[in-house]
C-alpha cells in the first residue's frame, strides 16, 4: 500500500509515553487472556469438590458464564472509554476481575449452592475482561495507519501467548495438590484450584499499578501527529485539531461485526470438538486425549503467533483484505480436510449404557460427549459411544487429517483474527472507537457462547460430516459476503480521500 501523504507539515508524535502506554495495553490483553485459561482445566474437579449436585451440563454453564459476562461488559466499558480517561474503565474492570478472582477463591466456603457461586464468580471474572474492547481502541487510537497492523498484530500475539501460558501456569501449581495449605487467618485453603486464581488476582494488582502509574492517553491521526482526544486534553503540548469530518461507513461496520462473529464461532467449535472428536475416532482414554490434544492445542498456540508475525508484513504489502480473504480460505481447507470418507468405520464402544454417566475432564466449554463408568474399575471404555447411532455407518476421520486440519485452522483463526481488528479500526477512522470496539467483543463472545451449543447437538445428534460440512457452508458464506462488499471494507481516510491506497 503506497500512502500518500497530502498534508504539509507532518511531524510524529512523540513516542516514548506513547509506546509505553502501547505496552501497558499489550500486558493487559496478555494477562485477560491468562485470566479465562488459568482455571479452565481445573473448572470441573473443582466443582465437583464443592458441590455434589453439580452435572456435567451446569459445568457448561459455568464455563459459557465468563463469555456472557464480557458480551454485556464490552459496549460499557467501550463507551465509557469515549467520554472519560481510559485508566477508568480499565481499572475499574481489572478491579472486578481481581474481586472476582478472589470470589472464586473462596466458593468452597458457604455449606450450600456452591455451584452458583463459581457461575458468579466466572461471570463477573468475563465481566472484568470487557476491557479488550477498551485495549483495542486504544491501540488503534494510538496508532497511525503504517504502525496500525504491528501494533494490533502484537496486541493478538499477547493475547495468544496468555491462552498458551495460561494451562501450563495451571500444571505448575498442580504440585500443590487438592490438600494444599489451610492459612487459617483469612479462611483460605490454598491448593491446586484455588492457587491459579489467586495469581490471576496478583497479576491483575500489578496491571493495576501499571495502568494508573504509567499508562497516559495519546491519541494520533491517520499520518500519527497526535490530535486533541475527546476523553483527554493535553497541557504538555500543541494539538493539530481532529480530522474526524465525514460519516462510518455502517455497512462496513455490520460486515466486519459478521464476519468477525463467523470467525470466532468457528474456532470455538474447532477447539471444542478437538477432545471428544479424538476419543471417538481413535479410540483414546480421557487421560490421552487431553494430554495430547493439550499438546496439539499448544503447538497451534505457537503456530499462531508465528502467523501474527508474518500478518506484520504480508498486510502491508498486499494489504489487508486479501490477507483476511487467504485465511477464510485457508480455514475453509481446514474443516473440509476433517469431512469422513473411505471404509474405515471407528471402533465402536458397545456398553451398558446405564452403568456410566457423562462426565468433562476436557479443555472444551462443554460436557464431554463420551461416557465413562462410575463404578470402581479401572476399566475405562474408549471408541465412539454406541448411542452416537451414526458411529455406525459414518467412515472414521484418520489422525492425519485431524493433525492437517489442525494446521490449517491454526494458520488461517490468527490471520483472520488480527485483521480483523486492524481493519475494523481502520473503518472507524479517528473517531472515538470504544463503543464500535465493545459491540465487536461482544459479538466475538457471543460466538464464543453459542458455538460449542452448536457442536454439542450437531456433533452428537448428526455426527461429524453434518458438524463440519455446515461449517464449511458458513465459511463459504464469508468468504462470499467479503467478496461482495469487498469494496467496502476500506479505510475511514481511503473511503473520504484523505489518503490514497
Amino acid at each position: 500500500v503506497a500512502v500518500m501523504h497530502h498534508n504539509v507539515g507532518y511531524q510524529p508524535a512523540v513516542g516514548s509515553s506513547r509506546w509505553r502506554s502501547i505496552r501497558v495495553m499489550y500486558f493487559t490483553m496478555f494477562l485477560s487472556s491468562v485470566g479465562f485459561t488459568i482455571v479452565i482445566t481445573s473448572v470441573w474437579p473443582y466443582l465437583q469438590k464443592i458441590d455434589d449436585s453439580a452435572n456435567a451440563s451446569f459445568l457448561g454453564w459455568v464455563v459459557a458464564a465468563y463469555s456472557l459476562g464480557q458480551m454485556l461488559a464490552s459496549p460499557l466499558f467501550g463507551l465509557w472509554s469515549n467520554h472519560r480517561p481510559r485508566r477508568e474503565p480499565l481499572a475499574c474492570s481489572i478491579f472486578i476481575n481481581v474481586t472476582a478472582n478472589i470470589y472464586y477463591s473462596y466458593v468452597y466456603l458457604p455449606t450450600s449452592q456452591n455451584k452458583y457461586h463459581m457461575l458468579m464468580s466466572r461471570a463477573l471474572v468475563g465481566f472484568g475482561a470487557g476491557n479488550v474492547a477498551v485495549v483495542r481502541s486504544y491501540v488503534a487510537g494510538a496508532t497511525s495507519l503504517k504502525e496500525r497492523n504491528s501494533a494490533m498484530a502484537n496486541t493478538s500475539a499477547c493475547q495468544a501467548l496468555g491462552f498458551i501460558l495460561g494451562p501450563a501456569l495451571q500444571a505448575g501449581l498442580s504440585f500443590i495438590g487438592e490438600q494444599g495449605v489451610s492459612v487459617k487467618v483469612i479462611d483460605l485453603q490454598l491448593n491446586m484450584y484455588t492457587a491459579p486464581a489467586l495469581l490471576a488476582a496478583l497479576f491483575g494488582v500489578i496491571n493495576i499499578l501499571l495502568v494508573v502509574l504509567v499508562l497516559r492517553e495519546h491519541q494520533v491521526d491517520d499520518y500519527g501527529r497526535h490530535i486533541r482526544a475527546i476523553n483527554y486534553v493535553s497541557e504538555e503540548r500543541m494539538d493539530v485539531s481532529q480530522e474526524t469530518e465525514g460519516n462510518i461507513d455502517h455497512v462496513a461496520v455490520l460486515t466486519s461485526n459478521v464476519l468477525f462473529f463467523i470467525i470466532m464461532f468457528i474456532f470455538a467449535v474447532f477447539e471444542t470438538i478437538a477432545t471428544p472428536l479424538s476419543m471417538d475416532m481413535f479410540s483414546w482414554t480421557r487421560k490421552d486425549a487431553v494430554l495430547y490434544n493439550g499438546i496439539i492445542l499448544s503447538c497451534v498456540g505457537f503456530e499462531s503467533i508465528l502467523v501474527f508475525l508474518l500478518v506484520k508484513v504480508l498486510s502491508q504489502r498486499i494489504g489487508d483484505r486479501p490477507v483476511l480473504l487467504g485465511g477464510l480460505a485457508i480455514i475453509f481447507c481446514g474443516f473440509f480436510v476433517l469431512l469422513p470418507w473411505g471404509n474405515h468405520y471407528p471402533a465402536i464402544q458397545w456398553a451398558d449404557l446405564k452403568n456410566y454417566t457423562v462426565i468433562h475432564e476436557t479443555f472444551a466449554p462443554i460436557p464431554a460427549f463420551a461416557p465413562t463408568p462410575v463404578s470402581n474399575s479401572s476399566f475405562e471404555p474408549t471408541g465412539c459411544p454406541a448411542e452416537q447411532t451414526w458411529c455406525q455407518y459414518t467412515p472414521a476421520i484418520h489422525l492425519a487429517q485431524f493433525l492437517t486440519a489442525d494446521v490449517l485452522i491454526g494458520a488461517g483463526y490468527p490471520a483472520c483474527n488480527v485483521i480483523s481488528y486492524t481493519l475494523y479500526s481502520k473503518i472507524l477512522g479517528s473517531k472515538p472507537q470504544g463503543v464500535y470496539m465493545g459491540w465487536l467483543t461482544a459479538s466475538g463472545s457471543g460466538a464464543r457462547t453459542l458455538g460449542p451449543v452448536f457442536v454439542s447437538q450437531v456433533y452428537t445428534i448428526l455426527g461429524p460430516r453434518w458438524a463440519f460440512s455446515l461449517i464449511c457452508v458458513m465459511v463459504l458464506g464469508a468468504i462470499l459476503l467479503l467478496g461482495a462488499l469487498y469494496h467496502k471494507l476500506i479505510s475511514f481516510a481511503v473511503r473520504h480521500g484523505r489518503i490514497l491506497e
